[in-house]
């Protein structure tokens, strides 16, 4: 039988071996693409927004309380040949009054969509419609031919298709059950591009990287990745979010660089120690990265009671003539308060130190809020407070 021996110098190579490993591997998993650390300042999305009309409804339209919706349709049925002249002749009486379009399956809406980055004509979009009078609901409806436009007021899309909503909203006789909104909805693929959007991407001599946020850390992890990876000088850092790169002319050689630079792994710098609260909801996010200095922290609520009591006053033997039953009302106040152990959070403590501390008081998230709120006042949370 073969054995294997193993001496002591051969064993701490080994385990320096072991912790390398350890050490890659484990940077390896905080590691991230820079593709998602980081945006091409000039690819980004437009949004579109037009002005149309959803028919088809089930008597849940803008009616006649609308009169911009009206004279929308009057003015789609003029221009597919539909004459509406708009006025009503009372031959017997000799007037003539202006007609009113009380249409309650139709309803005047806002359509708003997003084009993205490199997007091409005859491609599809999803787009958003949504209620700008008084109809109740667009179940059912089909929104007609919509121009989107730019923000250059051109015309970059067309929208049309039936509406596709998830609300529910039932009524019966003296009750009704609405869940979600129903004067809002999505058309999937509703809308094709008619107009694509120019982009400097193919025209410029670098391309500069966004990093999503603010962090000199996160910036200079990005410019060694690409230059170990190509050489120095093809990245540069320009301030705390920006990077240039030199890259191809040729386009296709330039879309090939920018494949490899974006699957390049980097280790993002730490995020800045904050805490997010949630005031309606009562959420509280403390990242790993909050300490707190030397500070001591009691929690505790006073508790007023107030009972009162109804009783019948009757008049005494001695009481002069005329004295009447009496109703009084004895009131008792009450003052108490809670007993809560004051904790001790030493200089420099951690997360789990501070999620700890507060679990063995039992606080509640209103409390929880009002202890960082109250240690950031003092200024032993060192850390951004940030009430959403």
């Amino acid at each position: 039988m073969n054995r294997l021996t193993v001496n002591s110098s051969s064993m701490n190579h080994l385990c320096l071996l072991a912790a390398l490993l350890g050490l890659v591997c484990t940077q390896a998993a905080w590691a991230d693409r820079i593709k998602d650390l980081t945006s091409v300042a000039t690819v980004r999305a437009n949004q579109l927004l037009g002005y149309g009309l959803v028919i088809g409804l089930q008597g849940s339209g803008d009616g006649a309380d609308v009169p911009f919706a009206g004279q929308s349709l009057r003015s789609m049925l003029n221009q597919l040949g539909v004459s509406i002249d708009g006025t009503l002749s009372d031959f017997d009486a000799g007037v003539t009054t202006k007609a009113t379009l009380d249409v309650k399956n139709v309803a005047a809406v806002m359509v708003t969509a997003e084009l993205p980055a490199f997007a091409k004509p005859g491609q599809s979009i999803d787009v958003t419609v949504s209620t700008i009078g008084k109809a109740t609901s667009l179940r059912g409806g089909q929104l007609i031919m919509t121009r989107l436009r730019g923000v250059d007021g051109s015309v970059y899309a067309i929208a049309q298709g039936a509406m596709t909503l998830t609300a529910v909203d039932v009524g019966a006789a003296g009750s009704s059950v609405s869940t979600g909104v129903t004067t809002s909805g999505r058309i999937p693929s509703g809308a094709l591009i008619e107009r694509a959007v120019e982009t400097a991407f193919d025209k410029s001599d670098v391309v500069i990287l966004n990093t999503r946020t603010h962090d000199f850390t996160t910036t200079q992890a990005v410019v060694n990745a690409v230059n170990d990876k190509f050489g120095a000088g093809v990245a540069k850092a320009l301030d705390g979010m920006s990077i240039t790169l030199t890259v191809p002319q040729e386009i296709s050689q330039r879309v090939a660089f920018m494949s490899m630079v974006e699957n390049l792994e980097v280790v993002p710098g730490d995020e800045s120690a904050r805490v997010v609260v949630n005031s309606r909801t009562g959420t509280v996010v403390i990242n790993r990265n909050v300490r707190v200095t030397a500070a001591a922290v009691t929690h505790g609520g006073i508790t007023v009671k107030i009972s009162a009591t109804n009783e019948v006053s009757q008049p005494s033997p001695f009481s002069p003539v005329g004295a009447a039953t009496a109703a009084v009302t004895n009131a008792d106040v009450s003052v108490s308060e809670a007993k809560n152990a004051m904790f001790l959070f030493k200089p420099g403590v951690e997360l789990r130190d501070i999620v700890d501390a507060f679990n063995q008081i039992g606080a509640a998230p209103s409390a929880i809020i009002a202890i960082l709120e109250a240690l950031k006042r003092a200024g032993s949370l060192r850390a951004d407070l940030v009430v959403i």
